[in-house]
């Protein structure tokens, strides 16, 4: 932690009162920590269908997605001793409830910051965020968020959804919320334009109801592009997940709220 002193104090003052009060840790780069999802990882944060997520130790910090009841978002963040003061831009994957549902409870307390929304989101949803105080920034094509961290653009037809692409010395990191345009279809879009191999993926991949045989044809692919280390969660279902942590061994990322990945 002692290479980020100089030249980000205020933000690893934040990551030592935040991420190492999660989990009793000290990470040393930049860390993702679960503040909502299917499963818990940490004593005191509750479990529910969702998905949210914290990444610190970057440029800025991202709320990634805010979960499904507001009254859990906000017991997950007490928790976790989050912070809100310290976010600089939220990221929306799509506006599927599950994911949305905390955005009014931070907005209240951190207004005016920048929403990155897939430009074809549901218009009511895009116009409920400007009513919450939310800048909405509608994202239709790859765009960078500032240096070194992406938006894939908006991915879908029927599911408009954006998933967050960080350039990371192994390789590309990427966050989904729940990859309703498909997974592989979100990987490759990355690799493509971003020139570069995917090293960890974390989130949802919407794999709750495909065939084992499938989930099988996705892991060989994520395996053909070179993925080493995958946090498989939430819309994944508990099957497929299954199947990832047995592909790949000691690459699996276990998640659940309060888990922190170092993200180098």
């Amino acid at each position: 932690m002692n290479i980020y002193k100089k030249s980000f104090a205020v933000l690893i003052a934040a990551l030592a009162f935040v991420s190492g009060a999660a989990a009793g840790e000290d990470p040393a780069g930049p860390v993702l920590t679960v503040l909502y999802d299917n499963y818990a990882f940490a004593d005191g944060c509750a479990a529910d269908w969702g998905f949210s997520a914290l990444i610190e130790g970057l440029e800025k910090t991202i709320l990634f997605d805010s979960g499904t009841r507001e009254s859990v978002f906000l017991k997950n963040v007490e928790a976790l001793k989050i912070d809100f003061a310290f976010v600089d831009l939220v990221f929306i994957s799509h506006d599927h409830g599950d994911h949305t549902g905390g955005l009014p409870a931070f907005l209240k307390v951190r207004p005016a910051v920048p929403v990155y929304i897939p430009a074809g989101a549901n218009e009511r949803f895009q116009a409920s965020v400007a009513a919450n105080g939310g800048r909405v920034v509608a994202v239709k094509e790859p765009a960078t968020l500032f240096p070194g961290v992406y938006s894939t653009g908006d991915v879908g037809e029927a599911f408009h959804e954006q998933a967050l692409v960080i350039d990371a010395p192994d390789g590309l990191v990427v966050v989904t919320g729940c990859a309703h345009p498909g997974i592989v279809r979100i990987l490759e879009k990355a690799r493509e334009v971003w020139k570069k191999d995917i090293a960890m993926v974390l989130g949802g991949f919407h794999l709750v109801q495909t065939p084992p045989a499938e989930v099988e044809k996705i892991i060989a692919r994520f395996k053909e592009m070179g993925i080493k280390r995958v946090g498989a969660t939430h819309c994944t279902g508990d099957a497929s997940i299954a199947q990832f942590r047995k592909a790949f061994g000691s690459g699996f990322v276990e998640m659940g709220v309060g888990r922190k990945i170092d993200l180098r």
